[in-house]
């Protein structure tokens, strides 16, 4: 039985159960199939990824305060958070993985690393 390369068309020698003739066939395959929601989650993790570099340079002591134009000025982005906390008086804390933070009055906000 003949089996042909996915991408290529190319005949494939080896195991019967082979897809790709080689490395890059398969890679090429895979990143064509996947490119349409690739870019969302990649542009998606890159600000978050950012956000979260953000927090932790502002916040090496695991609780601190800062003002909202520090964290504008440095390139945060309030859309992008992992999780929110909400604590039993009803206070919520948005989270970037590990690293969070807390409006507080006047335009600033309580910066805190969450302890697992």
């Amino acid at each position: 039985m003949q089996v042909n390369c996915l991408e290529c068309g190319n005949r494939i020698i080896g195991r019967i159960d082979k897809k790709f003739c080689n490395d890059g066939c398969r890679n090429t395959y895979n990143n064509r199939l996947n490119k349409d929601s690739k870019n969302l989650i990649r542009n998606t993790n890159n600000r978050l990824r950012k956000n979260y570099r953000i927090l932790e340079a502002l916040n090496p002591n695991k609780k601190t305060k800062c003002s909202r134009a520090k964290l504008i000025e440095k390139g945060f982005d309030f859309n992008y958070i992992t999780s929110l906390y909400t604590t039993k008086v009803g206070t919520v804390y948005y989270f970037v993985y590990d690293q969070g933070y807390l409006p507080l009055k006047g335009e600033y906000y309580a910066l805190v690393k969450r302890d697992d």
